[in-house]
Protein backbone atom coordinates (compact mmCIF):
# COMPACT_ATOMS: atom_id res chain seq x y z
CA UNK A 1 0.00 0.00 0.00
CA UNK A 2 1.42 3.26 -1.06
CA UNK A 3 0.51 6.59 1.11
CA UNK A 4 0.53 10.12 -0.58
CA UNK A 5 2.10 13.06 1.57
CA UNK A 6 1.35 16.57 0.14
CA UNK A 7 3.93 19.05 1.40
CA UNK A 8 4.43 23.07 0.74
CA UNK A 9 8.12 23.76 -0.25
CA UNK A 10 8.06 27.31 1.08
CA UNK A 11 7.86 25.94 4.36
CA UNK A 12 12.05 25.42 3.96
CA UNK A 13 12.24 28.56 2.14
CA UNK A 14 13.71 31.72 4.11
CA UNK A 15 11.05 33.89 5.36
CA UNK A 16 8.17 31.69 4.18
CA UNK A 17 6.30 32.88 1.03
CA UNK A 18 8.17 36.07 0.61
CA UNK A 19 11.34 34.18 -0.33
CA UNK A 20 15.04 35.09 0.87
CA UNK A 21 15.32 39.22 1.60
CA UNK A 22 17.81 40.00 -1.63
CA UNK A 23 17.11 43.31 -2.40
CA UNK A 24 18.66 46.49 -0.74
CA UNK A 25 16.68 48.25 1.27
CA UNK A 26 14.59 51.35 0.04
CA UNK A 27 14.63 55.31 1.18
CA UNK A 28 10.98 54.52 2.20
CA UNK A 29 11.72 51.48 4.44
CA UNK A 30 14.90 53.52 6.12
CA UNK A 31 12.82 56.35 6.80
CA UNK A 32 9.95 54.59 8.25
CA UNK A 33 12.98 52.41 10.69
CA UNK A 34 14.36 55.84 11.39
CA UNK A 35 11.20 57.06 12.43
CA UNK A 36 10.32 54.11 14.63
CA UNK A 37 13.73 54.26 16.33
CA UNK A 38 15.31 51.37 14.64
CA UNK A 39 18.57 52.30 13.44
CA UNK A 40 22.26 50.60 13.63
CA UNK A 41 23.94 52.02 16.84
CA UNK A 42 26.38 50.50 18.94
CA UNK A 43 25.98 50.68 23.12
CA UNK A 44 29.82 49.40 23.47
CA UNK A 45 30.75 53.30 22.06
CA UNK A 46 29.13 55.02 24.44
CA UNK A 47 30.21 53.14 27.12
CA UNK A 48 33.93 53.32 25.65
CA UNK A 49 33.88 56.99 25.50
CA UNK A 50 32.22 58.00 28.87
CA UNK A 51 35.12 55.72 30.49
CA UNK A 52 38.14 57.21 28.49
CA UNK A 53 36.31 60.85 29.26
CA UNK A 54 36.11 59.81 33.12
CA UNK A 55 39.85 58.45 33.90
CA UNK A 56 41.02 61.58 31.61
CA UNK A 57 39.34 64.09 33.60
CA UNK A 58 40.41 61.70 36.92
CA UNK A 59 43.79 62.30 35.93
CA UNK A 60 43.36 65.72 35.05
CA UNK A 61 41.61 66.51 38.37
CA UNK A 62 42.93 64.06 41.13
CA UNK A 63 44.71 66.63 42.91
CA UNK A 64 41.95 68.80 43.02
CA UNK A 65 39.62 66.08 44.18
CA UNK A 66 42.25 64.64 46.96
CA UNK A 67 42.67 68.05 48.33
CA UNK A 68 38.87 68.36 48.61
CA UNK A 69 37.80 64.89 49.92
CA UNK A 70 40.68 65.31 52.33
CA UNK A 71 39.20 68.83 53.75
CA UNK A 72 35.39 67.35 53.52
CA UNK A 73 36.99 64.76 55.72
CA UNK A 74 38.48 67.36 58.28
CA UNK A 75 35.65 68.92 58.40
CA UNK A 76 33.57 66.16 59.16
CA UNK A 77 35.80 65.00 62.02
CA UNK A 78 36.35 68.47 63.41
CA UNK A 79 32.15 69.30 63.08
CA UNK A 80 31.97 66.04 64.71
CA UNK A 81 34.78 66.69 67.97
CA UNK A 82 32.82 70.05 68.19
CA UNK A 83 29.67 68.21 69.78
CA UNK A 84 29.35 66.52 73.22
CA UNK A 85 28.45 62.92 73.54
CA UNK A 86 25.80 63.72 75.51
CA UNK A 87 24.79 66.09 72.72
CA UNK A 88 25.42 64.24 69.31
CA UNK A 89 21.95 62.94 68.72
CA UNK A 90 21.11 60.78 65.68
CA UNK A 91 19.37 64.08 63.90
CA UNK A 92 22.70 65.95 64.43
CA UNK A 93 24.20 62.46 62.86
CA UNK A 94 22.07 62.66 59.59
CA UNK A 95 22.74 66.37 59.29
CA UNK A 96 26.70 65.96 59.50
CA UNK A 97 26.11 62.96 57.04
CA UNK A 98 24.06 65.09 54.36
CA UNK A 99 26.59 68.18 54.26
CA UNK A 100 29.48 65.72 53.75
CA UNK A 101 27.58 63.83 51.10
CA UNK A 102 26.50 67.04 49.49
CA UNK A 103 30.00 68.20 49.13
CA UNK A 104 30.86 65.18 47.75
CA UNK A 105 27.99 65.49 45.18
CA UNK A 106 29.30 69.16 44.31
CA UNK A 107 32.82 67.80 43.73
CA UNK A 108 31.56 64.58 41.42
CA UNK A 109 29.34 66.99 39.38
CA UNK A 110 31.41 67.61 36.73
CA UNK A 111 32.05 64.05 36.29
CA UNK A 112 28.27 63.50 36.25
CA UNK A 113 27.61 66.33 33.69
CA UNK A 114 30.46 65.27 31.06
CA UNK A 115 29.58 61.32 31.92
CA UNK A 116 26.10 62.88 30.18
CA UNK A 117 27.29 65.06 27.75
CA UNK A 118 29.80 62.24 26.13
CA UNK A 119 26.58 60.15 25.92
CA UNK A 120 24.62 62.35 24.21
CA UNK A 121 27.24 63.18 21.80
CA UNK A 122 28.18 59.46 21.32
CA UNK A 123 24.74 58.50 20.08
CA UNK A 124 24.55 62.31 18.23
CA UNK A 125 27.13 61.13 16.20
CA UNK A 126 25.96 57.67 15.87
CA UNK A 127 22.08 57.91 15.20
CA UNK A 128 22.03 61.99 14.37
CA UNK A 129 19.29 63.89 15.50
CA UNK A 130 15.67 61.77 15.88
CA UNK A 131 13.44 61.85 18.74
CA UNK A 132 10.65 58.81 18.89
CA UNK A 133 8.46 57.40 21.59
CA UNK A 134 7.93 54.33 19.23
CA UNK A 135 10.64 52.26 21.20
CA UNK A 136 9.09 53.34 24.22
CA UNK A 137 5.53 51.28 23.41
CA UNK A 138 5.05 48.25 25.36
CA UNK A 139 5.34 45.11 22.94
CA UNK A 140 3.55 42.08 24.00
CA UNK A 141 5.06 39.96 21.85
CA UNK A 142 8.54 39.88 23.89
CA UNK A 143 6.37 37.73 26.53
CA UNK A 144 6.44 35.64 23.86
CA UNK A 145 8.32 32.36 25.66
CA UNK A 146 8.83 30.92 22.44
CA UNK A 147 10.41 34.45 20.88
CA UNK A 148 12.10 34.92 24.27
CA UNK A 149 14.06 31.01 23.60
CA UNK A 150 14.57 32.27 20.18
CA UNK A 151 16.51 35.15 21.27
CA UNK A 152 18.53 33.64 23.86
CA UNK A 153 20.12 31.26 21.28
CA UNK A 154 19.81 34.00 18.22
CA UNK A 155 22.93 35.20 16.42
CA UNK A 156 23.05 38.30 18.42
CA UNK A 157 23.39 36.89 21.82
CA UNK A 158 26.29 34.84 20.75
CA UNK A 159 27.89 38.28 19.37
CA UNK A 160 26.90 39.66 22.80
CA UNK A 161 28.66 36.78 24.43
CA UNK A 162 31.69 36.84 22.31
CA UNK A 163 32.41 40.70 22.91
CA UNK A 164 31.30 40.30 27.15
CA UNK A 165 34.27 37.57 26.85
CA UNK A 166 36.95 39.92 24.74
CA UNK A 167 35.80 42.57 27.51
CA UNK A 168 37.01 40.44 30.34
CA UNK A 169 39.75 39.57 28.69
CA UNK A 170 40.78 42.69 28.31
CA UNK A 171 39.99 43.89 31.73
CA UNK A 172 42.39 40.20 32.86
CA UNK A 173 44.92 41.06 30.32
CA UNK A 174 45.60 45.47 31.37
CA UNK A 175 45.57 44.57 34.96
CA UNK A 176 48.05 41.62 35.00
CA UNK A 177 50.57 43.44 32.16
CA UNK A 178 50.19 46.57 34.23
CA UNK A 179 50.52 45.32 38.00
CA UNK A 180 53.16 42.48 37.34
CA UNK A 181 56.05 45.41 37.46
CA UNK A 182 54.43 47.31 40.07
CA UNK A 183 53.74 44.63 42.62
CA UNK A 184 56.19 45.67 45.08
CA UNK A 185 55.26 49.06 45.34
CA UNK A 186 51.57 47.57 46.13
CA UNK A 187 52.44 44.89 48.64
CA UNK A 188 54.72 47.98 50.69
CA UNK A 189 52.40 50.21 50.50
CA UNK A 190 51.80 49.72 54.39
CA UNK A 191 54.72 51.59 54.63
CA UNK A 192 53.81 55.05 53.02
CA UNK A 193 51.70 58.00 54.48
CA UNK A 194 47.85 58.22 53.87
CA UNK A 195 48.70 60.90 50.77
CA UNK A 196 51.20 58.87 49.37
CA UNK A 197 49.16 55.43 49.41
CA UNK A 198 46.09 57.19 48.25
CA UNK A 199 48.40 58.67 45.35
CA UNK A 200 49.65 55.66 44.48
CA UNK A 201 46.08 53.51 44.30
CA UNK A 202 45.13 56.78 42.35
CA UNK A 203 47.64 56.63 40.14
CA UNK A 204 47.30 52.62 39.35
CA UNK A 205 43.36 53.13 38.71
CA UNK A 206 43.77 55.78 35.96
CA UNK A 207 46.66 54.26 34.52
CA UNK A 208 44.78 50.75 34.49
CA UNK A 209 41.23 52.86 33.47
CA UNK A 210 42.66 54.57 30.18
CA UNK A 211 44.49 51.01 28.90
CA UNK A 212 41.19 49.21 29.70
CA UNK A 213 39.45 52.21 27.87
CA UNK A 214 41.49 52.22 24.87
CA UNK A 215 40.86 48.42 24.34
CA UNK A 216 37.32 49.06 24.50
CA UNK A 217 37.46 51.92 22.18
CA UNK A 218 39.02 49.25 19.66
CA UNK A 219 36.17 46.81 20.64
CA UNK A 220 33.27 49.89 20.19
CA UNK A 221 34.13 50.55 16.59
CA UNK A 222 34.51 46.76 15.87
CA UNK A 223 31.40 46.32 16.94
CA UNK A 224 30.01 49.75 15.42
CA UNK A 225 30.74 48.39 12.00
CA UNK A 226 29.45 44.72 13.02
CA UNK A 227 26.16 46.55 13.51
CA UNK A 228 26.19 48.78 10.66
CA UNK A 229 26.49 46.02 8.81
CA UNK A 230 23.60 43.84 10.75
CA UNK A 231 20.85 46.65 10.41
CA UNK A 232 21.66 46.79 6.17
CA UNK A 233 21.33 43.17 6.46
CA UNK A 234 18.08 43.01 8.47
CA UNK A 235 16.69 46.15 6.61
CA UNK A 236 17.45 44.18 3.09
CA UNK A 237 13.76 43.29 1.45
CA UNK A 238 12.17 40.51 -0.56
CA UNK A 239 11.32 40.66 -3.98
CA UNK A 240 7.43 40.83 -3.08
CA UNK A 241 8.04 43.58 -0.31
CA UNK A 242 9.53 45.89 -3.15
CA UNK A 243 6.86 45.16 -5.28
CA UNK A 244 4.28 45.72 -2.00
CA UNK A 245 5.86 48.80 -1.56
CA UNK A 246 5.78 50.19 -4.79
CA UNK A 247 2.14 49.70 -5.06
CA UNK A 248 1.37 51.42 -1.84
CA UNK A 249 3.78 54.27 -2.54
CA UNK A 250 2.92 54.66 -6.45
CA UNK A 251 -0.12 53.18 -6.80
CA UNK A 252 -0.87 49.37 -7.93
CA UNK A 253 -0.01 49.54 -11.99
CA UNK A 254 -2.96 47.89 -13.12
CA UNK A 255 -5.19 50.48 -11.34
CA UNK A 256 -3.06 53.34 -12.67
CA UNK A 257 -3.13 51.68 -15.86
CA UNK A 258 -6.96 51.70 -15.71
CA UNK A 259 -6.70 55.61 -14.57
CA UNK A 260 -4.90 56.63 -17.43
CA UNK A 261 -7.27 54.68 -20.17
CA UNK A 262 -10.14 56.24 -18.50
CA UNK A 263 -8.51 59.57 -18.86
CA UNK A 264 -7.83 58.92 -22.18
CA UNK A 265 -11.36 58.44 -22.87
CA UNK A 266 -12.36 61.44 -21.37
CA UNK A 267 -9.98 63.08 -23.65
CA UNK A 268 -11.00 61.53 -26.67
CA UNK A 269 -14.60 62.54 -26.11
CA UNK A 270 -13.81 66.02 -25.65
CA UNK A 271 -11.37 66.20 -28.76
CA UNK A 272 -14.15 64.77 -30.90
CA UNK A 273 -16.59 67.26 -29.90
CA UNK A 274 -14.72 70.10 -30.62
CA UNK A 275 -14.36 68.23 -34.16
CA UNK A 276 -17.06 70.19 -35.79
CA UNK A 277 -15.46 73.42 -34.01
CA UNK A 278 -12.75 73.30 -36.69
CA UNK A 279 -12.46 74.60 -40.09
CA UNK A 280 -10.77 71.86 -41.52
CA UNK A 281 -9.42 68.31 -41.26
CA UNK A 282 -5.89 68.01 -43.04
CA UNK A 283 -5.23 64.00 -43.52
CA UNK A 284 -1.99 61.83 -45.09
CA UNK A 285 -4.88 60.67 -45.85
CA UNK A 286 -5.74 57.10 -44.45
CA UNK A 287 -3.70 57.27 -41.58
CA UNK A 288 -3.16 60.75 -40.16
CA UNK A 289 -5.88 63.30 -40.02
CA UNK A 290 -5.52 66.82 -37.74
CA UNK A 291 -8.48 69.27 -37.38
CA UNK A 292 -7.63 72.69 -36.81
CA UNK A 293 -9.64 75.45 -36.49
CA UNK A 294 -8.53 79.86 -36.43
CA UNK A 295 -11.33 82.23 -35.25
CA UNK A 296 -9.86 85.26 -36.29
CA UNK A 297 -11.25 87.50 -33.29
CA UNK A 298 -10.33 84.54 -30.60
CA UNK A 299 -7.32 82.72 -32.07
CA UNK A 300 -4.04 84.53 -32.77
CA UNK A 301 -2.95 81.46 -34.30
CA UNK A 302 -4.77 78.46 -35.82
CA UNK A 303 -5.12 75.63 -32.92
CA UNK A 304 -4.91 72.00 -33.60
CA UNK A 305 -8.35 70.84 -31.79
CA UNK A 306 -7.88 67.13 -32.37
CA UNK A 307 -6.18 64.33 -34.15
CA UNK A 308 -5.71 60.66 -34.65
CA UNK A 309 -3.86 57.93 -36.50
CA UNK A 310 -5.25 54.97 -37.97
CA UNK A 311 -8.72 54.30 -36.05
CA UNK A 312 -8.98 57.36 -34.25
CA UNK A 313 -7.80 58.92 -38.14
CA UNK A 314 -11.03 57.36 -39.83
CA UNK A 315 -13.26 58.72 -36.56
CA UNK A 316 -12.53 62.46 -37.21
CA UNK A 317 -13.03 62.34 -40.61
CA UNK A 318 -16.16 60.81 -40.18
CA UNK A 319 -17.40 63.26 -38.15
CA UNK A 320 -16.18 66.10 -40.21
CA UNK A 321 -18.27 64.51 -43.02
CA UNK A 322 -21.48 64.77 -40.48
CA UNK A 323 -20.65 68.30 -39.71
CA UNK A 324 -19.46 69.61 -42.82
CA UNK A 325 -15.71 70.33 -42.07
CA UNK A 326 -14.14 70.09 -45.29
CA UNK A 327 -11.02 67.73 -45.43
CA UNK A 328 -7.79 68.57 -47.29
CA UNK A 329 -4.95 65.73 -48.03
CA UNK A 330 -1.77 67.25 -47.66
CA UNK A 331 0.84 64.39 -46.38
CA UNK A 332 3.93 66.74 -45.47
CA UNK A 333 1.88 69.29 -43.33
CA UNK A 334 -0.42 66.47 -41.84
CA UNK A 335 3.01 64.72 -40.21
CA UNK A 336 4.18 67.38 -39.21
CA UNK A 337 1.40 69.04 -37.21
CA UNK A 338 0.52 65.26 -35.64
CA UNK A 339 4.04 64.67 -34.57
CA UNK A 340 4.64 68.40 -33.05
CA UNK A 341 1.69 70.39 -32.06
CA UNK A 342 -0.02 69.23 -28.96
CA UNK A 343 -3.97 69.11 -28.69
CA UNK A 344 -4.92 72.79 -27.88
CA UNK A 345 -1.88 74.45 -29.25
CA UNK A 346 -1.32 77.08 -31.46
CA UNK A 347 0.33 75.85 -34.90
CA UNK A 348 4.25 76.75 -34.61
CA UNK A 349 5.30 80.34 -36.88
CA UNK A 350 7.43 77.90 -38.81
CA UNK A 351 3.92 76.31 -40.63
CA UNK A 352 1.62 79.56 -40.50
CA UNK A 353 2.57 79.44 -44.58
CA UNK A 354 1.23 75.96 -45.31
CA UNK A 355 -1.74 76.05 -43.13
CA UNK A 356 -2.92 79.87 -44.31
CA UNK A 357 -2.71 78.28 -47.77
CA UNK A 358 -4.99 75.39 -46.56
CA UNK A 359 -7.07 77.66 -44.92
CA UNK A 360 -7.74 80.38 -47.81
CA UNK A 361 -8.37 77.41 -50.20
CA UNK A 362 -11.33 75.61 -47.45
CA UNK A 363 -12.86 79.47 -47.18
CA UNK A 364 -12.62 79.47 -50.88
CA UNK A 365 -14.91 76.74 -51.55
CA UNK A 366 -16.94 77.32 -48.56
CA UNK A 367 -17.10 81.21 -49.14
CA UNK A 368 -16.45 82.28 -46.13
CA UNK A 369 -15.31 85.94 -46.14
CA UNK A 370 -11.94 85.41 -43.64
CA UNK A 371 -8.64 85.70 -44.86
Amino acid sequence: MRYRVSYDLQLFAKDGDSGEKTEEPTAKKLQDARDKGQVAKSIDATTAASLFVFFMMLRLMLGFLGDRFMGNFSATYHNISGISNDAFTLQIACALLGDSLGRILLMLAPFLATAFLVAFVTNLVQVKWKITMDPMKPKFDKFNPISGMKRLFSKDKVVELIKSVAKIIVIIYVVYSYLKDRWALVMNMYEYSLTQALGLIGDIIINIGLRISMFFIIIAVADFAYQKWKFHEDMKMTKQEVKDEYKNSEGDPKVKSQQRARMQQASRRRMMQDVPNADVVITNPTHLAVAVRYHKDVDEAPVVVAKGADFLAQRIKEIARENSVEIVENKPLARMLYHNVEIGAEIPPELYQMVAEVLVYVYNLTGKAES
